[in-house]
This record gives structure tokens, C-alpha cells and sequence, in this order.
């Protein structure tokens, strides 16, 4: 066997080992020479790509026009195709798609062609709030200089246009999730004389239907015929529920709100709005699915558990001359998530 001793780790250098001067073997490298890129050194390569960092903002300004044009252009109102949707959407989404993307690609294109790409190192210092303001202040400065924005009025030009018009889309698509704020929530397609009808059939429901223990999903007649179907059945839905009269507790004035212990009371969680869809027959409490919260039919649907701080709107009923059930007024309080204002 050789003498191995000169080609060990811990004898040959290429290994620190306990002992050794860390700064004479690991010496700062200090930042790479700099590289100047084409468009530091050659006129026309930097006009070449302020041209191309403005035409890729002109692409988001398109992109947001083609969005629009899918989204007004196109009306979906009667007589439309499975055609026209999917152009409608092609639209759409090529749009967004193009709006995000030029912008997106275009400031960064920016970045890297045009803004000054030295490295630069600093030492901390101690904090002098003076003195820390009015460097701010000469950095905000150096930065809005080193960007170029004030000498390349096509780029400025074009990146305005493309910030003014990107959030556009996003606000339409918005819009149309669902109805403004407001006293939306306060009103539905209940009130007085309003046949309660079995979801989804639309079939109205007599007294005698619901037996003890029974708990029915219900909307108001004439939904399924009316414009707004969906939006008016998310507020209007209804859970219908029959208990023996003597274990309810009606508050003051509520008294005539159920007949013979039937009790209707609003579907949807005080919580998040999910649908309330699961009744423990023997406990006469029902169940939100999402988040578990829990309310007592006994008290007036009052929250005994989950997160809900509302109890359910109660929907007052009686009975027509044929036996029906009939609603005597809309819900006195907003349906829906505890968020809204309640009065």
C-alpha cells in the first residue's frame, strides 16, 4: 500500500476541516464582471425592443377589445346556438388569455431588455426615520429613472392603455355571479297567498301531506315559470318540517306562524350560505352540511352549534280553504349569509 497521506481530504486543501482559516480558503468571489446586453451598447437593438415592449402591451389591449366583443357581441338571449356559446367562450377566453399575457410578458420583456441590470450590494444602517425618508424618497426617484418611463412615452402610452383596460374583464365576469348588495336579500318571490309548492315538481302541497316527523323541500308557485328561476329559487327555497305543536316555543307574535306544527323556515345558512339540507327527526334539528352548523326547530331554528350566528328566517304560514298551504307574508328579515345587514 502507498502512502496516501498527500491526497487525503483533510491533508490535500480541498476540504475545511477544524482549525483552518475559513477566510484564507473561502475568499468572496465578489460579483461577476458585468455583461453589457445588446440593447446597453447598440442604439437601434434598444429601439428594436422599446418597439417590442410596446407592441406586447398593444396585444393586452386587444386581448381586453376581443373580450368585450365576446361578451356584448355575442347575445345569448333566445334562439342561441350551442354555437354561439362556444364561440361566445373562445372569446372569452382567448381575451382574458391574450389581456394578462401581453401585459405580463411585455413588463417583463421590459425588465430584461431595457432597465438597468447591475447588481448592486449595500450595508444595513441604523435606522434614522429622517434620514430613511428622504432615502425612499431617492430611490423611488432612482427607480422611476432606471425604468426609462419618462423618455419612452410609447412604452408609458401603452402600458397606461393596458392597465386602464386588463381589470375590465375581470370585473364583468364578477358582476355576473350573482346580484348586487343592497335590500337584494330582503325580497323574494314569497307573500301572502303564495302556494308552497314541492321542489322541483312545482306540485302544491296540502296540510294533510306533511306528517309528523316529515320535512319537505319546497319553492313558490310560479317559480319554475318565472325569468329569473335560479337567482329567485337561491333566495325563496324552503325546508318544511311538521312537529307535535306542543314542543314549539314561539316568540311574541309568532304564534300563528306554523299550522297544527307545521313550520317552514329558510334553506339557506346564516353561515356562508350553503344549503341547510339534513333534519334529525328526533332531535328537531337541522344540519348545515359545510361547516356543520346547527339549529334547533324547538327555538325557532336558534343556533345551537358551528359557526352561524343567526338563526334561520322563519316563513309565516297558514292554511287556504282547500287545505293548502299557503304563505302569509315574504321573510321579515334578509335570507342568507350573516354578512348582509340585518335589521
Amino acid at each position: 500500500m502507498g502512502d496516501h497521506s498527500h491526497g487525503s481530504p483533510n491533508t490535500s486543501g480541498t476540504v475545511a476541516t477544524a482549525g483552518q482559516d475559513g477566510e484564507e480558503k473561502f475568499r468572496n468571489p465578489g460579483l461577476p464582471p458585468h455583461r453589457p446586453r445588446l440593447a446597453d451598447t447598440n442604439p437601434q437593438a434598444e429601439k428594436r425592443a422599446e418597439k417590442q415592449v410596446a407592441a406586447l402591451f398593444v396585444i393586452s389591449i386587444i386581448g381586453t377589445l376581443v373580450f368585450f366583443i365576446g361578451y356584448f357581441g355575442i347575445k345569448l338571449e333566445g334562439g342561441h346556438t350551442i354555437a354561439d356559446i362556444r364561440v361566445q367562450n373562445l372569446l372569452l377566453g382567448l381575451g382574458t388569455a391574450f389581456a394578462m399575457l401581453g401585459i405580463g410578458v411585455g413588463i417583463v420583456h421590459w425588465a430584461k431588455t431595457l432597465m438597468p441590470d447591475h447588481e448592486v450590494t449595500e450595508e444595513r444602517h441604523e435606522i434614522r426615520p429622517e434620514e430613511d425618508r428622504v432615502i425612499a424618497e431617492k430611490m423611488v426617484g432612482d427607480i422611476i429613472e432606471e425604468t426609462g418611463i419618462k423618455r419612452r412615452p410609447l412604452i408609458r402610452n401603452t402600458l397606461l392603455g393596458a392597465m386602464v383596460l386588463a381589470p375590465l374583464p375581470a370585473i364583468a365576469v364578477f358582476r355576473d355571479l350573482g346580484p348586487l348588495p343592497g335590500d337584494t336579500l330582503r325580497h323574494t318571490m314569497w307573500a301572502d297567498g303564495v302556494h308552497l309548492t314541492r321542489d322541483p315538481s312545482g306540485t302544491r302541497i296540502k296540510a294533510s301531506d306533511v306528517t309528523l316527523g316529515s320535512a319537505f323541500h319546497v319553492i313558490p308557485e310560479g317559480l319554475n315559470e318565472s325569468e329569473h328561476k335560479l337567482e329567485e329559487k337561491a333566495k325563496a327555497v324552503v325546508l318544511l318540517m311538521r312537529l307535535d305543536p306542543e314542543s314549539l316555543n314561539p316568540s311574541p307574535g309568532r304564534e300563528d306562524w306554523n299550522v297544527d306544527g307545521i313550520v317552514a323556515y329558510s334553506k339557506i345558512c346564516t353561515h356562508v350560505g350553503c344549503p341547510v339540507a339534513l333534519y334529525e327527526q328526533h332531535t328537531h334539528h337541522l344540519l348545515c352540511p359545510c361547516h356543520q352548523s346547527t339549529f334547533d326547530l324547538t327555538q325557532e331554528c336558534k343556533v345551537i352549534f358551528g359557526p352561524a350566528v343567526h338563526p334561520l328566517p322563519q316563513l309565516p304560514i297558514a292554511v287556504d280553504e282547500d287545505g293548502y298551504l299557503i304563505a302569509t307574508s315574504d321573510f321579515h328579515e334578509p335570507v342568507g349569509p350573516s354578512y348582509w345587514e340585518r335589521g
